[in-house]
């Protein structure tokens, strides 16, 4: 089941969060000269495409360079490529999409949220009139809920009535969080694909087009074996994968996770909700559960509960959707290529705490249990643990710690806030009495809706206190001041400590006998379980790593230390408007100016980059630039900073994908990344930001880039090819003028 916010690689970070310095080389020069396109007819048909260039029987794609490798007919499929195979369009015939491949998607379902308005501004600035298919579209208002400014208010307002007029599905603010909402209202849906949430310009071109462009990413298979302990949730499996597997394992992967009918069984629905939720914060891009018995069930009482309610749900949440589902499950092919698998033994593994500040950073809870980490703020909030199961077991807390009849309460000086995922969840509580005892206990409800957990609203976290929470980021600043401290846990933790006003556990945990330390790892761990391979088995992995090993060989970028000859080279096309060489704290403020936009740059990093960049300077950054959240000014206040090229050893995949959509380029060199780490690495200033001096050409044709260090030596790498679908977008200027182009034609 794809769940939940991301749902296949639509959404992940975008804030510039580095993890190294940042370095700035100068450009030689830089033409972005756009030339005239194919021009289009207004009496053809409705485009069955998002990208000209991605439809094969076009010149552009055909001739010049295809940006999808045709497979084998017979070519064995993950789940994740089956899923997307089926919302592909303009493939050519008999074509299986892999890995890699660039496609045309027409997403089941695409939500925004708070930013609605921003994205109808974009749709409407591009010429469009009339939403291309209104079922594809859900509005829910849940991040800025607490705000009751006029301004706020009318942006609400304002997001209504264009729901209203364009007949789109709405859900105001105090409803919930979208992505919840997606789940329990079925537009999340096993074997779809889903873009929850999308940012503007995306969810502009899809608005208009029904479509948007992709590469699939690699795929991760993780392998569950054993089953949950008592005392063990979800909450701690994703927590323990993010902080055991800490070096970017599965970055910018879409993953599968896989088990035995039994260890699937001891997972709960809204623990793989927690889980799926939680995959984006481990770095991947969507999180995938197999559709199973335990999920049928899940669906069947959903079902029966708005038939019988006569719920709106229930034309998507229906016993003849189940059916469909039953009939025709969908599971990865035998012999699916995987570009990792890793694997944990959930048998042993216990309460886990992520933090301070990182979620990278994991300690058993014992370990932390006799520090005495006095609290300040406790959190049971967001769409990762707000949900009825999670606040019973937090109520579950209170219930046993009670004595002669009295409530249970919260340790003086602690403030404790609670916040559902949603109003069907909050009212399950409700009904259930656990959000009573919650509040006899002195938990402060909270809307429903992001809150704290986005930095917005009452009970944000203040210079030196320190919060524990059962939300799903808690990067600095993320939750109030830059100078506090964050924790993730479970909602029974978050509920224990407040009880206790310091970092600690209900009691609940027992070791299992035998188990000493965490087993977890790469590879598919069946010796832990004591399973030996089939021939069946052994033979399909046989195959799989022999195709993965040809395809790497087709594809391996290479380096060199000397210029290779031009027999030697292998050309990438160049579309008519792309350049051949290339040398070189204001969350939803809708009317920031591209000078403040420049002015505060990279400001959250480096408060002294504004004076030390300059216009046309080509920024080099270290891994993964760009995690975090998912705001295109990510991107756009470095193009504001008149940055026209970003270089990084690896790129968060939503910072690499709005940059496309807006235009700025991105080249991943990590020999450069690691070449100017060894040669500032004795500089005792350290300074977060410098200028280097060097400089660097970018040879899109020839897929390399030249370097040119301080002293006059040069060397070269090569790098990714930049598909015709690419080329096509920024050559235009971004998605957004791409998609005028379309509409006018």
């Amino acid at each position: 089941m794809a769940a939940l916010r991301r749902a296949i690689a639509l959404n992940a970070g975008a804030v510039a969060r580095l993890q190294s310095q940042t370095f700035i080389a100068r450009s030689r020069s830089l033409s972005l000269a756009v030339s005239q396109f194919r021009a289009h007819t207004s009496t053809r048909p409705r485009r069955q495409h998002a990208c000209q260039s991605q439809l094969e029987s076009t010149p552009n794609s055909a001739v010049l360079l295809s940006s999808q490798r045709t497979g084998a007919p017979g070519s064995a499929q993950t789940l994740t490529e089956k899923i997307l195979q089926r919302y592909s369009v303009g493939l050519a015939p008999g074509k299986k999409v892999k890995a890699g491949d660039y496609i045309s998607l027409c997403p089941h379902h695409c939500m925004t949220h708070d930013n609605s308005w921003a994205v109808a501004a974009k749709f409407m600035d591009i010429g469009a009139s009339k939403i291309h298919n209104n079922r594809q579209v859900v509005m829910a208002l849940d991040h800025n809920v607490q705000d009751k400014s006029e301004a706020n208010l009318k942006r609400y307002r304002q997001i209504q009535e264009f729901a209203r007029k364009h007949g789109v599905d709405f859900y105001p603010a105090g409803r919930g969080i979208g992505h919840q909402i997606m789940v329990e209202e079925g537009y999340a849906w096993p074997g779809t694909v889903t873009g929850t949430p999308l940012v503007r310009t995306d969810a502009a071109s899809i608005w208009a087009t029904g479509r948007t462009w992709l590469q699939i990413p690699p795929i991760a298979k993780v392998t569950f074996h054993g089953i949950l302990p008592p005392g063990v949730t979800g909450k701690d499996v994703i927590v323990a994968l993010c902080g055991l597997l800490n070096q970017d394992e599965v970055l910018n992967h879409a993953i599968e996770f896989t088990g035995s009918e039994q260890t699937m069984r001891s997972i709960p629905i809204d623990d793989r909700l927690t889980i799926a939720n939680m995959t984006t914060e481990w770095g991947a891009l969507s999180g995938l559960f197999p559709v199973d018995e335990t999920l049928i069930s899940w669906y069947r009482a959903k079902a029966t509960t708005a038939a019988v309610f006569d719920s709106p749900s229930r034309d998507r949440i229906n016993h003849k959707r189940i059916d469909e589902i039953v009939e025709n499950r969908l599971v990865a092919d035998p012999g699916a290529t995987y570009a990792k698998e890793l694997y944990v033994s959930l048998s042993t593994l216990s309460p886990f705490v992520a933090g301070p500040n990182s979620v990278k950073v994991v300690t058993p809870l014992k370990n932390l249990e006799t520090q005495d980490i006095y609290l300040d703020k406790a959190y049971i909030i967001s769409c990762t643990n707000g949900r009825a199961s999670d606040f019973r077991a937090a109520a579950r807390v209170f219930r046993e710690a009670a004595t002669d009849a009295k409530p249970a309460k919260i340790a003086s000086g602690v403030n404790f806030y609670i916040a559902a995922a949603s109003i069907p969840e909050q009212q399950i509580a409700e009904e259930a009495g656990d959000w009573q005892v919650l509040l006899d206990s002195g938990a402060q409800p909270l809307p429903a809706g992001c809150g704290p957990c986005i930095g917005l609203g009452t009970g944000l976290l203040e210079d030196g206190e320190v919060g524990i929470s059962a939300s799903n980021r808690n990067f600095p600043g993320r939750m109030g001041s830059t100078k506090s401290k964050a924790y993730l846990v479970s909602p029974e933790v978050v509920a224990a400590s407040a009880l206790q006003g310091k970092i600690a556990g209900p009691g609940w945990y027992q070791k299992p006998s035998g188990v000493e330390k965490v087993i977890i790892g790469e590879g598919s761990g069946d010796h832990i379980a004591g399973k030996a391979p089939s021939i069946e088995d052994t033979f399909d992995k046989i195959i799989g790593k022999a195709e993965n090993t040809i395809t790497s060989t087709e594809d391996a970028d290479g380096q060199s230390s000397s210029p290779t000859t031009a027999e030697d080279e292998t050309l990438t096309g160049i579309l008519p408007g792309f350049p051949e060489k290339i040398e070189g704290k204001y969350t939803y403020q809708d009317n920031l100016t591209k000078e403040k936009m420049a002015e505060v740059c990279m400001e959250n990093y480096d408060t002294e980059f504004r004076t030390t960049a300059k216009a046309g300077d080509i920024l080099v950054t270290g891994f993964n630039f760009g995690c975090g959240s998912s705001r295109e000014q990510a991107a756009t206040s470095i193009l504001a900073k008149q940055i026209p090229l970003v270089v990084a050893g690896s790129f968060g995949n939503i910072f690499s994908r709005n940059s496309i959509n807006n235009g700025l380029m991105n080249v991943e060199a990590p020999r450069l990344v690691q070449r100017l780490r060894e040669t500032y690495k004795d500089d005792a200033a350290k300074p977060l930001t410098r200028r280097t001096g060097w400089k660097l050409l970018w040879d899109v044709h020839r897929s390399k880039v030249v370097i040119t260090e301080k002293d006059g030596s040069s060397w070269e790498q090569k790098v990714g090819e930049v598909p015709p679908s690419v080329q096509e977008i920024i050559a235009r200027g971004g998605l957004e003028k791409w998609v005028k182009s379309q509409i006018e034609a």
